[in-house]
C-alpha cells in the first residue's frame, strides 16, 4: 500500500512539473531581433529604435544588433540570434548580394526575415521587404536640381555604398532627369559609403581637380552634411547641395537656405510595417508581398517649414 501511494504521488508530482513547465514556456515572451547595417548614423538609429519599440508594443522581447556596416559582423549577428532561437528578424542589410546567405540561414532555421529600407537580391529568402521608393524619390530631387541650376552647370555626385541597391536606385532616378539636359555636366562621381566624414574627405579631394563646381548631389543626408562641411571650409558657400533621407539637421539647413533639397523617407513607417508583419507571421499568416514600397516626399525651401523632425 505504501509503495502504491509513493508511485501515485510521484506520478502526480511529475504531471504537475510537466504542466508547470508547459505553462512557463507558453507565458515566455517571444523574441524579435532588429539587425541594422550601422548605428553610426542617426537615420538608422531611428529605424532600429522604432522597429524595437513597435515589437515591444506588440508584446515581444526585442534586441538590436549593430552590423557596423560589416558583412562579417552581420554574419556573426545572425549566427548569434539563430542560436538564441529568436522568433523573427527585422533586418536592414549591409549588402544586397552578400546578405542573402544570412537570410537563407535564418529561413532554414525557421526564422522569418523582414527587410527594412534596404533590399536583398533574392525573392525567395526574406519573407517580405519594406522599402522606400528610392527611384521615384530621386526623380523628384533631380527635377528640383535642374530647376535650381537653371539647366546648366557642373556637378559632383557622391554615391552611397556600392553594394547597396538603394545607392543605384537613387542614382538612376536622379540621372533619369538630369541626363536629359546636356548643359548639366557631371565632373566626378565617387562613393562616400553613406558616411558623413568620408563624403567630406571625398569632396575635398575632388575639389582639388574641380574647384569650380556648381552643385553636389549626395545619395543620403549624412553625406550631404559632409559635403556641406567641405564646401564651407573651402569658402564655396554658393555651391548647391542636395541630399536624400529627410534628416532633421538637413531640414533645418534647408530652412536656413544652406542646403537646397532632400527626399523625405519614412523609417518609422517601414519599421512599424516590418514589426506588424512579424507579429502576423508568428500568429500564423504566410501570404506576404515580397516588396512593399513606401513613398518618398521632396523637401525644399517651399515646404521645409512643414517638417519639424524626421518622422
Amino acid at each position: 500500500m505504501k509503495k502504491y501511494i509513493l508511485i501515485t504521488t510521484s506520478l502526480i508530482l511529475g504531471v504537475f512539473l510537466v504542466s508547470a513547465c508547459s505553462k512557463s514556456q507558453s507565458n515566455e515572451k517571444k523574441k524579435v531581433a532588429v539587425v541594422i547595417s550601422t548605428l553610426n548614423n542617426p537615420w538608422f538609429v531611428i529605424l532600429a529604435e522604432s522597429a524595437a519599440e513597435n515589437a515591444r508594443k506588440l508584446g515581444y522581447e526585442a534586441k538590436i544588433f549593430d552590423s557596423q556596416n560589416s558583412p562579417a559582423v552581420e554574419s556573426d549577428n545572425f549566427e548569434n540570434l539563430i542560436s538564441s532561437e529568436f522568433d523573427a528578424i527585422l533586418f536592414n542589410p549591409t549588402d544586397a548580394d552578400g546578405s542573402v546567405s544570412n537570410v537563407l540561414r535564418a529561413k532554414a532555421a525557421g526564422i522569418p526575415v523582414f527587410c527594412m529600407d534596404r533590399e536583398i537580391n533574392n525573392d525567395d529568402a526574406a519573407t517580405s521587404q519594406i522599402l522606400s521608393d528610392n527611384y521615384s524619390g530621386c526623380v523628384e530631387v533631380g527635377i528640383e536640381f535642374v530647376k535650381a541650376l537653371k539647366e546648366k552647370g557642373t556637378y559632383v555626385e557622391i554615391l552611397g555604398m556600392v553594394g547597396d541597391n538603394n545607392t543605384w536606385a537613387r542614382s538612376k532616378g536622379f540621372h533619369s532627369v538630369v541626363d536629359k539636359f546636356p548643359n548639366l555636366k557631371m565632373v566626378a562621381q565617387q562613393s562616400g559609403d553613406f558616411d558623413r566624414n568620408k563624403a567630406m574627405e571625398v569632396l575635398e579631394t575632388i575639389m582639388q581637380a574641380h574647384p569650380n563646381i556648381d552643385a553636389v548631389f549626395c545619395g543620403n543626408d549624412a553625406m550631404a552634411l559632409g559635403a556641406y562641411q567641405a564646401l564651407q571650409a573651402a569658402g564655396k558657400t554658393k555651391v548647391k547641395v542636395f541630399g536624400f533621407d529627410g534628416a532633421s539637421e538637413v531640414i533645418e539647413k534647408i530652412k536656413e537656405g544652406k542646403i537646397v533639397a532632400t527626399g523625405m523617407q519614412y523609417p518609422k513607417i517601414m519599421a512599424k510595417t516590418a514589426a506588424q508583419y512579424a507579429d502576423e507571421y508568428i500568429k500564423g499568416r504566410r501570404d506576404f508581398p515580397q516588396r512593399v514600397p513606401v513613398e518618398v516626399e521632396l523637401v525644399n525651401s517651399a515646404n521645409a517649414k512643414n517638417y519639424v523632425t524626421m518622422p
